[in-house]
Protein backbone atom coordinates (compact mmCIF):
# COMPACT_ATOMS: atom_id res chain seq x y z
CA UNK A 1 0.00 0.00 0.00
CA UNK A 2 1.25 3.49 -0.90
CA UNK A 3 1.65 6.11 2.08
CA UNK A 4 -1.89 8.01 2.50
CA UNK A 5 -0.20 10.81 4.61
CA UNK A 6 2.97 11.98 6.32
CA UNK A 7 3.04 12.65 9.83
CA UNK A 8 5.72 14.91 11.02
CA UNK A 9 6.79 15.16 14.79
CA UNK A 10 8.21 18.14 16.21
CA UNK A 11 10.33 18.45 19.31
CA UNK A 12 10.93 22.12 20.33
CA UNK A 13 13.42 22.66 23.10
CA UNK A 14 14.91 25.90 25.19
CA UNK A 15 12.21 27.96 24.25
CA UNK A 16 11.30 31.31 25.25
CA UNK A 17 8.39 30.52 28.82
CA UNK A 18 6.44 33.59 27.61
CA UNK A 19 4.82 32.60 24.37
CA UNK A 20 4.47 29.05 25.75
CA UNK A 21 2.27 30.18 28.41
CA UNK A 22 0.04 32.47 26.18
CA UNK A 23 -3.22 30.67 24.71
CA UNK A 24 -3.08 33.24 22.15
CA UNK A 25 0.25 32.97 20.86
CA UNK A 26 -0.15 28.93 20.98
CA UNK A 27 -3.32 29.41 19.04
CA UNK A 28 -1.49 32.01 16.54
CA UNK A 29 1.07 29.85 15.96
CA UNK A 30 -1.46 26.95 15.31
CA UNK A 31 -3.15 28.76 12.40
CA UNK A 32 -0.31 30.63 10.95
CA UNK A 33 1.22 26.80 10.34
CA UNK A 34 -2.09 25.26 9.25
CA UNK A 35 -1.96 28.25 6.49
CA UNK A 36 1.84 27.24 5.71
CA UNK A 37 1.46 23.76 5.38
CA UNK A 38 -1.29 24.90 2.55
CA UNK A 39 -4.19 23.21 5.00
CA UNK A 40 -7.64 24.02 5.87
CA UNK A 41 -8.80 24.46 9.57
CA UNK A 42 -12.06 23.23 9.94
CA UNK A 43 -11.51 23.39 13.59
CA UNK A 44 -9.45 24.58 16.71
CA UNK A 45 -9.55 23.80 20.57
CA UNK A 46 -7.43 24.91 23.13
CA UNK A 47 -6.83 24.52 26.96
CA UNK A 48 -4.35 26.88 29.39
CA UNK A 49 -3.46 24.15 32.36
CA UNK A 50 -2.68 25.47 35.86
CA UNK A 51 -0.45 26.42 37.05
CA UNK A 52 1.57 26.16 33.83
CA UNK A 53 1.07 24.83 29.72
CA UNK A 54 -1.29 25.46 26.50
CA UNK A 55 -2.48 22.55 24.35
CA UNK A 56 -3.96 23.67 21.26
CA UNK A 57 -5.48 21.15 18.34
CA UNK A 58 -6.43 21.97 14.93
CA UNK A 59 -8.57 19.84 13.14
CA UNK A 60 -7.74 20.33 9.53
CA UNK A 61 -9.23 19.19 6.33
CA UNK A 62 -6.38 17.02 5.34
CA UNK A 63 -6.22 15.90 9.26
CA UNK A 64 -4.86 17.74 12.36
CA UNK A 65 -2.06 19.86 13.84
CA UNK A 66 -1.48 19.76 17.35
CA UNK A 67 0.59 21.66 19.97
CA UNK A 68 1.47 20.96 23.89
CA UNK A 69 3.67 23.26 25.97
CA UNK A 70 5.44 22.69 29.00
CA UNK A 71 7.09 26.64 29.84
CA UNK A 72 8.34 25.21 32.79
CA UNK A 73 10.99 23.46 30.38
CA UNK A 74 10.79 25.69 27.62
CA UNK A 75 9.72 22.28 25.29
CA UNK A 76 6.72 22.43 22.14
CA UNK A 77 5.77 19.12 21.38
CA UNK A 78 3.98 19.50 18.18
CA UNK A 79 2.93 16.89 14.74
CA UNK A 80 1.51 17.85 11.92
CA UNK A 81 -0.62 14.98 10.29
CA UNK A 82 -1.50 15.70 6.62
CA UNK A 83 -2.98 13.80 3.80
CA UNK A 84 -2.90 14.53 -0.28
CA UNK A 85 -0.69 16.22 -2.30
CA UNK A 86 -0.58 19.98 -1.73
CA UNK A 87 0.35 20.05 1.64
CA UNK A 88 3.17 21.12 3.02
CA UNK A 89 3.75 20.50 6.71
CA UNK A 90 7.15 20.80 6.55
CA UNK A 91 7.06 24.50 6.13
CA UNK A 92 4.62 24.35 8.84
CA UNK A 93 6.81 22.82 11.35
CA UNK A 94 9.86 25.34 10.05
CA UNK A 95 7.73 28.12 10.72
CA UNK A 96 7.13 26.59 14.65
CA UNK A 97 10.61 26.25 15.30
CA UNK A 98 11.09 30.25 14.00
CA UNK A 99 8.29 31.26 16.25
CA UNK A 100 8.60 29.49 19.73
CA UNK A 101 12.58 30.38 19.19
CA UNK A 102 13.72 26.95 19.89
CA UNK A 103 17.24 27.13 20.09
CA UNK A 104 17.47 23.18 19.29
CA UNK A 105 14.80 21.15 17.80
CA UNK A 106 14.25 17.42 16.60
CA UNK A 107 11.95 16.70 13.39
CA UNK A 108 10.54 13.33 12.55
CA UNK A 109 9.00 12.51 9.52
CA UNK A 110 6.70 9.62 9.07
CA UNK A 111 4.99 8.11 5.96
CA UNK A 112 1.72 7.02 7.28
CA UNK A 113 0.02 3.82 5.53
CA UNK A 114 2.73 2.77 3.78
CA UNK A 115 3.67 -0.79 3.55
CA UNK A 116 6.43 -2.61 3.01
CA UNK A 117 5.72 -3.40 -0.59
CA UNK A 118 7.54 -0.98 -2.61
CA UNK A 119 10.98 -0.37 -2.35
CA UNK A 120 11.10 2.85 -0.91
CA UNK A 121 8.71 1.80 1.75
CA UNK A 122 11.52 -1.03 2.47
CA UNK A 123 14.11 1.46 2.67
CA UNK A 124 12.28 3.61 5.15
CA UNK A 125 11.06 1.14 6.96
CA UNK A 126 14.53 -0.60 7.66
CA UNK A 127 15.92 2.89 8.74
CA UNK A 128 14.00 2.33 11.83
CA UNK A 129 15.33 1.27 15.09
CA UNK A 130 14.54 1.36 19.04
CA UNK A 131 17.50 3.42 18.90
CA UNK A 132 16.13 6.07 16.80
CA UNK A 133 13.20 6.16 19.70
CA UNK A 134 14.89 6.55 23.26
CA UNK A 135 11.16 7.49 24.50
CA UNK A 136 9.89 4.25 24.01
CA UNK A 137 9.89 1.44 26.11
CA UNK A 138 11.65 -2.09 24.65
CA UNK A 139 9.25 -4.03 21.94
CA UNK A 140 8.81 -6.45 25.00
CA UNK A 141 9.34 -4.66 27.93
CA UNK A 142 6.99 -5.21 30.58
CA UNK A 143 5.43 -1.74 32.40
CA UNK A 144 4.59 -2.21 36.00
CA UNK A 145 2.63 0.08 38.21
Amino acid sequence: MAAVGVHFILELFQCPAEKLDDPSSVDEALRNAARLARSTLLNQVSHRFEPQGVTSIGLLAESHISIHTWPEHGYVAADIFTCGETAQPEAACRFLVEFFEARSHSMRRIRRGASASSKDDQAACAQESDEERPWQAPRYARISG
